[in-house]
């Protein structure tokens, strides 16, 4: 009994951890508080290659934060099949900031936005 219960505790930590359960809005705050932390082996982990080079890119840009609370929050967000658009805020920006998903090898991914493309929302701010 003791060791179908190990065992079904070990099922059990192995399908909670599996990133390909992660939902776009999870992927979009795991992302961010990779970028913000520089922890750029959990970035490079929930994005496509290109958003993670676009990520890479401009995070020296930012300034390391003290604050541990990123305070994110979902604004609105939309999926039409292996593609999704979160829409979200953090205490860090101005504005909300709009992430574009794919999924790759079942697992949503953050990418980058295509030259021009426009996300499904409009400005509520």
């Amino acid at each position: 009994m003791k060791t179908i219960s190990i065992l079904f505790g070990i099922i059990l930590f192995t399908a909670c951890s599996n990133p390909q359960s992660k939902s776009p809005e999870e992927v979009t705050q795991l992302v961010l508080e990779s970028f913000y932390a520089q922890d750029n082996e959990k970035l490079q982990m929930y994005t496509t290659q290109t958003g993670y080079q676009g990520l890479k890119q401009i995070q020296n840009f930012f300034i390391e934060t003290s604050e541990t609370e990123m305070d994110f929050k979902v604004v609105q967000q939309t999926q039409e099949g292996d593609t999704a658009w979160v829409q979200c805020t953090i205490n860090y920006l101005d504005r909300p900031e709009t992430f574009k998903l794919v999924k790759e090898d079942g697992q949503w991914k953050v990418t980058e936005k295509e030259l021009q493309e426009k996300s499904l929302f409009k400005a509520r701010f």
